[in-house]
């Protein structure tokens, strides 16, 4: 391992908004009261990489609370990192395998989830570990709250299918679905807002797909 990251998982090891592993456990049902002392709505960004899009959403919604998952520390230490640097007291991060959201938060602790360019898990045997798969589905069910909505934005066009054609199976309600996010008229200042990932691939012509669904 780089002396770098060493430095990062060092650091983020005193970070007053990063949680790792069992360390967030005791914030399971609380973490509005513990972490953020309000009762603002909870958001959690899956598999946030750097955390651009909880960082940009905490500064656009100052009464609501982000939470930042991932599992590479070195990329929530930038996250953790620019908002402490900001001052931007209504995020943090937690640094887990999202199989075990359940170990960290409690039935409807969560008002929405976004899922920005996830791993599209693209082989057939990996399917479980798309976050947008059943199992995973049924877990944000449990932690949502009953008007909780969940968002997908990919460039990954076979991942949006099938999302979709879980939603259908599963009888899920869509709100908003677009194969063309930036030559749509639902690009506003939140949809439009890009991780490092997206500008890749709006830098190679891809089209973007967004898809806004719940449970009810």
């Amino acid at each position: 391992m780089g002396k770098d990251k060493l430095r990062r998982f060092a650091e983020i090891a005193n970070f007053n908004n990063v949680f790792e592993l069992d360390k967030g456990k005791p914030l399971k049902g609380n973490w509005n009261k513990l972490q953020f002392n309000n009762t603002n709505p909870l958001v959690l960004e899956l598999a946030c990489g750097k955390g651009e899009y909880a960082i940009n959403l905490a500064k656009i919604f100052p009464d609501k609370n982000f939470i930042g998952i991932d599992y590479k520390g070195n990329r929530i230490w930038r996250g953790a990192k620019t908002a402490i640097e900001e001052n931007i007291s209504n995020v943090a991060f937690l640094r887990i395998q999202i199989e075990h959201v359940l170990d960290y938060f409690a039935p409807d602790e969560v008002s929405e989830i976004w899922i920005t360019f996830p791993d599209p898990q693209p082989q057939d045997s990996r399917e479980k570990k798309r976050l947008t798969s059943p199992g995973f589905l049924k877990k944000y069910e449990i932690i949502l709250n009953r008007n909780g909505v969940i968002h997908l934005k990919t460039d990954n066009d076979d991942l949006h299918l099938y999302t979709r054609e879980k939603i259908a199976e599963l009888e899920l309600q869509v709100h908003l679905r677009t194969e063309d996010l930036y030559g749509s008229e639902f690009a506003d200042e939140v949809l439009s807002i890009k991780t490092y990932y997206e500008k890749k691939y709006l830098a190679k012509e891809k089209t973007i797909n967004y898809l806004k669904f719940g449970f009810c």
